[in-house]
């Protein structure tokens, strides 16, 4: 297993061979230097509260967690919230959030957020592409340098909560928001999982690397947890958990559950219209349950706030 990028064995051990970080992690430069890290501090001193959004499956509903999550924040009109999407080879933030074919634009303080609101601004790959059908070829010191420059460059300004977008995965993308951040510091993770243990087995991968590279674990969502039926009431697990779910892994892994988010089709329509489904069905069980949870990462988000003012 990992040893950890801060581990005095760090590109050393023997799990180490064949890992692309292997090299960097080996030379002591899997964190930013101590210029970067004060560019980074400056950039990112005025955002309050950083949230990852992680899962170790693709297609878990991982994005669409994470722009129902802004949207759901960005309603109380006195917080200022920005939404950070590091899926380089697949973009879907922008369209979930209605930005499809919107331009990045420089300014004298740098790159500016793509606004979907006066209080919710957007970074994104998909805003650099001439095509929404660009394929984003690159290895990963090209991606980590996108990474590096999103959260160097762009203007976020005063910012209540960054919320930051992952590809599946523990790979390239994720040591390096990781390594980025330590400069500044980030509240926690939120893992999205299916019910079904062909996720649930990715998830626990994602777990364990959160716990290596010391990031804080807010909670797991478990997304498409069963599907009732607007006609006749029935529920069916479109997705049985067969091993207990994502509640029986939390108690194994001692992690919370924030929360189960029930299939609903109106999301799908929703985030293909670029629209936000807590506003366009607000009385569906599955925006009851996003809010229940919303809440609940907030609460953790304080909780973590004033605990660091404490330490300092």
């Amino acid at each position: 297993e990992c040893p950890g990028t801060g581990s005095a064995q760090a590109g050393r051990a023997a799990a180490c061979q064949g890992c692309p970080n292997q090299g960097l992690c080996a030379a002591g430069a899997a964190g930013p230097d101590p210029a970067e890290a004060a560019e980074l501090r400056a950039r990112l001193r005025a955002v309050r509260h950083t949230v990852l959004v992680l899962s170790g499956k693709g297609g878990v509903g991982k994005s669409t967690f994470s722009a129902l999550l802004a949207h759901g924040l960005a309603a109380d009109e006195t917080k200022q919230v920005a939404l950070l999407d590091i899926d380089i080879c697949g973009p879907s933030i922008p369209k979930m959030m209605g930005l499809e074919g919107e331009q990045v634009h420089q300014s004298g303080s740098g790159w500016s957020p793509v606004y979907v609101e006066e209080n919710l601004g957007v970074m994104s790959v998909g805003f650099l592409l001439s095509s929404p059908d660009d394929a984003v070829i690159w290895r990963g010191p090209k991606k980590n340098g996108l990474i590096k420059q999103f959260l160097r460059d762009v203007d976020w300004g005063e910012v209540d909560y960054l919320i930051v977008d992952t590809p599946p995965g523990t790979s390239d993308e994720h040591l390096s928001i990781v390594q980025y951040l330590s400069a500044t510091h980030i509240d926690g993770t939120v893992i999205v999982t299916t019910p079904q243990e062909v996720s649930l087995q990715d998830v626990r991968k994602e777990i364990n690397f959160c716990r290596k590279v010391k990031l804080p674990i807010i909670g797991v969502v478990e997304n498409m947890s069963g599907f009732v039926c607007p006609k006749c009431k029935n529920e069916s697990q479109i997705f049985p958990p067969t091993t207990g779910g994502a509640e029986k892994m939390c108690q194994n892994l001692n992690v919370s559950l924030l929360g189960k988010v029930p299939l609903d089709p109106q999301i799908g329509k929703s985030c293909d219209r670029g629209q936000s489904f807590l506003a366009e069905a607000p009385e569906s069980p599955a925006t009851l349950s996003y809010r229940n949870i919303i809440q609940r990462i907030q609460e953790y988000c304080e909780q973590h706030h004033l605990q660091e003012e404490k330490i300092m």
